[in-house]
């Protein structure tokens, strides 16, 4: 079988399963990748290979990547010739990282450096309702609910769907977009040239906003969904409707958030000072 078929079928075996386009592309990316190194026909492929490809690219990234590189090849494999030649590959431990997170000063920062009408209402509502950046560019019009004041997430991570609230503070400039999108004959909330807005199109304005606001940390679109979650914990939301609220199927995913505020650590006392 030739490369460009294999990765046809493998393309045609991940929009059935209903995986993301995010999902889509990495796992094409990754077998293309392996396949171009080790110049093989696809059937061909060994275990051996797999070891020589991560031994040459792998060994100084993460252990996330490591883990979706054999899962991409896994499933490639399992699918298209019903053998997993990853099978004697030992999975590494996935990293338990913080995620880095916004103060409340530099999100306010964030915000008033956009200059872009529209721009600033995407990053807004992207904390507002601790939005994936996908979730985001996927909303419709008809997804948002003006009169209960909450908008719909259809089939977001997992295939769930969801609510959001819509803060007080944007139900007039929502209300005034939506209205303006519709007249333009436009399905999606935020919509370009080409219908819905791009995840990269989101992340270059977080960037740069970031930049201009002169924040020292490491920022893009899902440090807003970290950041929101994190002030709710802070303001003394209940962890199980923090989880809810981002769609997490598991509590533990939500409890990360114990770890990241600071504030919440700033509350408890030593022993010491019940000694008196």
């Amino acid at each position: 079988m030739e490369l460009n078929e294999f990765l046809k079928k493998l393309e045609t075996e991940l929009k059935i399963s209903k995986n993301s386009l995010h999902t889509i592309r990495n796992y094409t990316d990754a077998n293309k990748n392996l396949l171009n190194f080790c110049k093989k026909l696809p059937e061909k492929v060994t275990i051996d290979d797999v070891k020589a490809y991560m031994a040459e690219y792998l060994t100084e990234r993460s252990s996330t990547s490591i883990i979706v590189f054999l899962a991409a090849i896994k499933y490639a494999y399992s699918n298209i010739f019903q053998k997993d030649i990853t099978a004697g590959i030992k999975r590494p431990r996935k990293e338990k990282r913080l995620p880095a997170v916004l103060t409340k000063d530099e999100v306010k920062s964030l915000f008033e450096v956009i200059t872009n009408k529209k721009s600033k209402l995407m990053v807004t509502l992207l904390y507002a309702a601790g939005l994936r950046v996908s979730e985001l560019t996927n909303l419709r019009t008809a997804d948002m609910n003006f009169i209960e004041m909450i908008g719909h997430v259809k089939q977001g991570k997992g295939r769930k769907d969801r609510i959001f609230n819509i803060p007080e503070n944007l139900l007039e400039d929502l209300n005034l977009h939506v209205e303006s999108q519709k007249n333009l004959k436009q399905e999606f909330l935020f919509s370009g040239k080409k219908g819905a807005l791009s995840p990269r199109t989101i992340q270059k304005i977080v960037s740069l906003a970031s930049h201009k606001a002169e924040i020292q940390k490491n920022v893009h679109p899902h440090t807003l969904r970290h950041s929101f979650a994190t002030h709710l914990l802070e303001n003394g939301t209940d962890i199980r409707f923090i989880q809810e609220l981002l769609g997490h199927a598991d509590l533990s995913t939500t409890q990360l958030y114990s770890h990241v505020s600071k504030e919440q650590l700033k509350k408890i006392k030593s022993p010491l000072d019940s000694l008196s």
